[in-house]
């Protein structure tokens, strides 16, 4: 534990110990399960708050995973937006990188097909010509 009710403990392994012998009280056994049950019962309303919270957010993502079974971070930016806030530098990294990536990709199949429309245009008749059966 590391608080304000116990302080900073530490409980080192002892290798000759039993199995089930522990360095600490049923006190301070019973203290420290107070303290977890604690952290958890705050983390589950927070999560729970969150989610009324985010109610229409959650619905989108799960109707997404519905239709898709499988979603990817586009797909989430594309439901609930960008994070609203700052994430791992290297992460940050990677989704620049994967954004840039993603605009040349989009451009080159842009150029690719307007190069085949100018070819089609060139030829006449739009690329199907008569032809023996």
């Amino acid at each position: 534990g590391m608080n304000n009710k116990d302080g900073q403990l530490a409980f080192p392994k002892d290798p000759n110990a039993f199995f089930d012998e522990k360095p600490y009280s049923a006190k301070t056994a019973k203290l420290m399960d107070e303290q977890a049950k604690e952290i958890v019962d705050k983390a589950y309303e927070r999560t729970v708050n969150l989610i009324r919270e985010k109610k229409a957010e959650v619905e989108a993502v799960a109707k997404s995973l519905l239709e898709k079974e499988t979603i990817v971070h586009d797909d989430m930016i594309d439901l609930i937006g960008a994070r609203p806030f700052k994430g791992d530098p290297a992460y940050e990294e990677f989704i620049k990188r994967k954004q840039a990536d993603k605009e040349a990709h989009k451009d080159d199949n842009k150029k690719s097909e307007d190069d085949a429309e100018s070819s089609e245009e060139e030829e006449g008749g739009g690329g199907l010509s008569p032809g023996i059966a």
